[in-house]
């Protein structure tokens, strides 16, 4: 792979050297041991590195990149990506810290948005609770039914009533579940924001508003 490359870097540097002619520019570097190198064509100790290319009047007239093999090459690819990324992660978290800032100015207000996100979900885990003891109730209420009939008609209906309820019963929890799950990412989604927006505020004091001085308590959910 390195005698293709190099040979590769050879016709490259033929082209260059046309190039260089018809132009008539100069090629400064410096070298893996610090020489300072000049030359009328690309410098072969430097193809590592970048060369200035000079114009007559001794004007930079541009840079000649690095040559590089495959893996040299994907190497560096690699470095731009990453760099890439964290300025998008960077750009990305400049963008959430100007949504926060604009949407909650102090603390009472996210404490407010907090308390009103909370008592969403406690009210629907509450109205599920309450389905919960209903099935639980009508199960029972079933079960006696199918202890004491003696209709082989009306048995099998009690059966497949104790079925279904057995399915409405396992769905309803599986429901509160999730709604419980939800109540704790709400709670830790306001946390994270909540200590975010303390350095926010800190940081860039807006006129009017309040610091934030501790952090908000979960609620109890109501039962």
């Amino acid at each position: 792979m390195r005698i293709r490359a190099r040979l590769l870097v050879s016709l490259l540097v033929a082209a260059w050297c046309c190039q260089a002619g018809a132009q008539a520019r100069i090629y400064s570097c410096v070298d893996a041991n610090g020489r300072r190198l000049t030359a009328d064509r690309p410098i072969m100790e430097c193809l590592d590195r970048e060369q200035k290319q000079y114009g007559e009047n001794g004007t930079v007239k541009g840079r000649l990149p690095p040559s590089y093999t495959a893996q040299e090459r994907a190497i560096e690819d690699e470095k731009i990506h990453q760099a890439q990324a964290a300025a998008q992660r960077e750009a990305e978290l400049r963008r959430r810290d100007r949504v926060l800032l604009n949407r909650y100015r102090d603390e009472a207000s996210h404490q407010r948005e907090r308390a009103s996100s909370l008592a969403r979900v406690d009210d629907a885990i509450a109205a599920g609770e309450r389905r919960a003891i209903d099935l639980a109730q009508q199960r029972k209420d079933l079960e006696q039914q199918s202890a004491t009939t003696k209709n082989v008609a009306k048995a099998n209906q009690l059966r497949r009533q104790l079925d279904e309820n057995a399915e409405n019963a396992s769905a309803q929890q599986r429901l509160l579940a999730a709604q419980r799950d939800e109540r704790q990412r709400i709670g830790s989604r306001f946390d994270e924001e909540f200590a975010r927006l303390q350095v926010l505020w800190n940081a860039a004091p807006v006129p009017g508003v309040t610091p934030a001085v501790a952090r908000p308590e979960t609620p109890t959910p109501k039962r």
